[in-house]
């Protein structure tokens, strides 16, 4: 009988360790941060991508970590949220916390191996996720501005592990994931509106899916998509883009344009959900694009 409980136990020890560590979460950051990496780098250097990924992946679990322990009695009132480990009973607040804690001291070592500033910037987003951003969840709707710096930080953070400097470059890079990330919140917010008002949660800038709302989704879209395309006119020092790279950019940008859009005339929590997948996909593709672009020319 010994047997088959551990067997059963065996899959959900690494399945809640990977859902308080947000593990598909924490990878596509990490994703972000290696394109910030290879947009700053003259040279890679697989070792200093290896640490920043590792550094990376561990920052933002023990975010995670940290927010789930604070949130727990929340989580368990939200259909979304009341199965994670914690809230279910199935990891104790202190286990949670030592986790977190380890990945902390883990993340913040490696990334200081990288460079003092790498480390900084990433203690910086751990501060601000655990204590504003998720104390203010359920504060104000002003909660995702706060969030949107710590989630900026990543693809700034891969520029600043390459160069140990911060400029005009990794300045762009941070504006264009700070900006994004209000189309993506908002879409989120909307589609799972009714579950987030049981944990009391207001992350629509109006309180409301209203067409204040979406109008809002819009203009940072908008936003996001113009500074995207920045770098082609050759005022952001070592970021550059090439125009056809650009031309492939704002097309990407039109695309999630005409999602916000959709999503003002629709006003389904459909349109949100379809937002929320483009706005990730554009994001992605996105850095790809960079990335690229960077290294035919």
């Amino acid at each position: 009988m010994s047997n088959s409980k551990t067997s059963v136990a065996a899959p959900s020890v690494i399945s809640d360790f990977k859902e308080i560590t947000k593990m598909r979460l924490s990878i596509s950051v990490v994703f972000s941060s290696l394109a910030g990496y290879l947009l700053g780098v003259d040279v890679v250097d697989f070792k200093i991508l290896t640490l920043l990924a590792l550094g990376g992946y561990f920052m933002v679990g023990a975010s995670n970590g940290f927010n789930q322990i604070i949130e727990k009695d929340l989580d368990a009132l939200m259909h979304r949220t009341k199965n994670r480990p914690i809230p279910a009973g199935r990891m104790s607040v202190t286990t949670a916390f030592i986790i977190s804690s380890i990945f902390t001291l883990l993340g913040i070592i490696i990334l200081y191996s990288i460079n003092k500033q790498t480390a900084m910037f990433g203690a910086i987003s751990i501060f601000l996720y655990t204590c504003a951003y998720t104390p203010l969840k359920t504060k104000t709707p002003l909660a995702v501005f706060v969030g949107a710096i710590p989630g900026a930080i990543p693809f700034m953070l891969g520029w600043v592990a390459a160069t140990d400097d911060f400029g005009i470059e990794p300045g762009t890079l941070f504006a264009l994931q700070f900006f994004w990330q209000f189309p993506h919140f908002w879409a989120i917010g909307w589609f799972l509106y009714d579950d987030y008002k049981k944990g009391g949660f207001f992350m629509l800038p109006t309180g409301k899916q209203d067409k204040g709302t979406a109008v809002q989704t819009i203009m940072y879209c908008i936003w996001t998509v113009l500074i995207s395309i920045i770098p082609v006119f050759g005022f952001t020092g070592r970021l550059q883009l090439s125009i056809i790279a650009a031309v492939i950019v704002f097309g990407l940008g039109l695309w999630m344009i005409y999602y916000a859009i959709r999503l003002f005339r629709l006003m389904t929590e459909k349109a949100a959900k379809q937002l929320m997948l483009v706005s990730v996909s554009y994001i992605t593709l996105l850095q790809i694009v960079y990335v690229i672009d960077k290294f035919l020319n």
